[in-house]
């Protein structure tokens, strides 16, 4: 037996919950934690109504342990649907699935890391060692939310796991690369924010003029690459003129 069907039969024993979201929406829940078996159930559903929709269903969310599905209440029932995703589930079939690994170019240098020093102090590590290990791993994108476009992703070397910020920042820049608990995230607008920045990107994550606005998608991965802040100007600048694409590869899941 593969290692994928091996995870598929894993996914595929968890037994979910399905819970009323008010009158349009429904809620099938894998768990109760943040872990990569849940996120591949949640994925895995979401896949298979996106392959084969249901009559009714309007949109469908993922998140870390479980899927939102929007649903048009004129054309289906909450117990038509869950006995349609039910059947699925238990299908046995899984489409084929796909998703991209990105090359997120990151400047963790002075300005752009505002936080790198205490972060390093904090763990007993230097600054460099931080870069190395946030750069070092691959960071599986769990979910989409808080602002348009903003990736939580994990999971975070554990070397690098740190509670939240005490005093949350009223303004956090656009671009900046965060870490807390075993999460590191991207915000894609300037907002308020409690996490740790350690690093800024000079990508834009969130476009409405992209036939797709939101850069990544739940399940991708995302692989930080170190910049200097002469490349993040220049890319900045690209990104500016349009001329700029972030680089990526589709891989199998």
């Amino acid at each position: 037996m593969s290692a994928g069907e091996r995870n598929g039969r894993q996914e595929q024993a968890i037994e979910p919950r399905f819970l009323a979201a008010g009158e349009r929406a429904l809620v099938v829940e894998f768990g109760d934690r943040i872990d990569r078996r849940l996120s591949g159930a949640v994925l895995r559903l979401d896949a298979l109504l996106r392959s084969e929709r249901p009559h009714g269903i309007v949109e469908t969310v993922p998140t870390f342990r479980s899927l939102m599905i929007y649903y048009d209440p004129l054309a289906t029932s909450r117990a038509e649907l869950e006995s349609a995703i039910r059947s699925r589930i238990g299908g046995g079939g899984e489409p084929v699935r796909t998703a991209r690994l990105w090359h997120v170019p990151v400047c963790y240098e002075g300005a752009f890391a505002p936080d790198l020093s205490e972060v390093a102090a904090r763990l007993g590590l230097a600054p460099e060692a931080v870069v190395s290990l946030h750069s070092g791993a691959d960071y599986h994108i769990y979910m989409l939310g808080f602002l348009p476009g903003f990736p939580y992703m994990g999971d975070l070397p554990e070397a690098l796991a740190l509670p939240r910020r005490a005093e949350p920042r009223l303004s956090v820049p656009a671009g900046s690369v965060a870490i807390a608990l075993q999460l590191t995230a991207i915000y894609p607008y300037e907002s308020p924010g409690g996490w740790h920045l350690i690093g800024m990107t000079p990508i834009r994550l969130f476009d409405a003029a992209r036939p797709r606005p939101a850069l990544f998608a739940p399940g991708d991965a995302v692989r930080f690459e170190p910049i200097t802040p002469a490349q993040f100007a220049a890319i900045r600048e690209a990104v500016a003129a349009g001329d700029y694409a972030v680089a990526h590869q589709t891989i199998a899941l």
